[in-house]
């Protein structure tokens, strides 16, 4: 009886949702891999900005963006950019394919109504990575978003219980004393010319410690003795 409860308990506990996209790069708002990421704008209920996690850019700068598809389904990736706010627009249906689907490729256009400014559309299925260059602006309050338009489950919705779209963000700012990217260590120089940790080394690079300096001084006395000698 023990057992069967045990099991039946398990049954009814609520199945958390996996996420299906996850921005690797810039920082997404969260680190969390669940939830289905449905909420408009940026995939989780109200979720805010927060400081701990915003990456600063130049004006202008083309960076690259990197993501996971923790689930795989057939559709495209879209990156945007709002100068102020999480508000952003959602692609509109169209010819497809598959019937009433977006066709139109927004990549460079900005809607008059939110101010998104799309950054690249329609990047294929199995992409993981691209590049894009951001606005040539000084921001402080501005997000970059990362959805997912899914193709599998005609007909195209965009309302709270559409299944055609996934959304993540990433709080950025751009500013012009934006810090440069840290610099990769070169290391200690390894080679014959990279000297020597032991200063009486004379393997490698030049020295004038030890006997070389005894050679040198006994030479330039039998130079001298020479010179001095008359001739017969």
């Amino acid at each position: 009886m023990i057992r069967r409860a045990t099991v039946a308990s398990i049954l009814l506990l609520p199945l958390t949702a996996a996420a299906h996209i996850h921005l690797t790069a810039p920082k997404a708002r969260t680190d969390s891999l669940t939830g289905d990421q449905k909420d408009q704008h940026c995939g989780v209920a109200n979720q805010v900005r927060n400081p701990a996690r915003v990456t600063t850019f130049k004006p202008g700068e083309t960076i690259t963006v990197t993501w996971m598809e923790t689930i795989d389904h057939p559709g495209y990736f879209r990156i945007a950019f709002q100068p102020n706010g999480s508000v952003f627009n959602i692609p509109a249906a169209g010819n497809g394919p598959p019937a009433g689907f977006p066709s139109v490729d927004q990549t460079g256009m900005t809607d008059a109504a939110t101010g998104t400014i799309i950054l690249k559309d329609r990047i294929p299925d199995g992409t993981l990575s691209t590049q894009v260059t951001l606005p040539m602006m000084e921001c402080a309050n501005c997000t970059l978003q990362f959805i997912q338009v899914m193709t599998d489950k005609a007909p195209y919705t965009i309302d709270a219980a559409s299944d055609d779209i996934y959304f993540n963000c990433a709080d950025i700012t751009l500013a012009n004393n934006a810090p440069p990217p840290p610099m990769v260590d070169a290391g200690v120089p390894a080679g014959p010319d990279a000297g020597s940790a032991d200063p009486s080394s004379t393997t490698g690079g030049c020295s004038t410690s030890g006997g070389g300096s005894l050679w040198l001084a006994l030479g330039l006395v039998g130079l001298a003795a020479t010179r001095r000698r008359p001739r017969r």
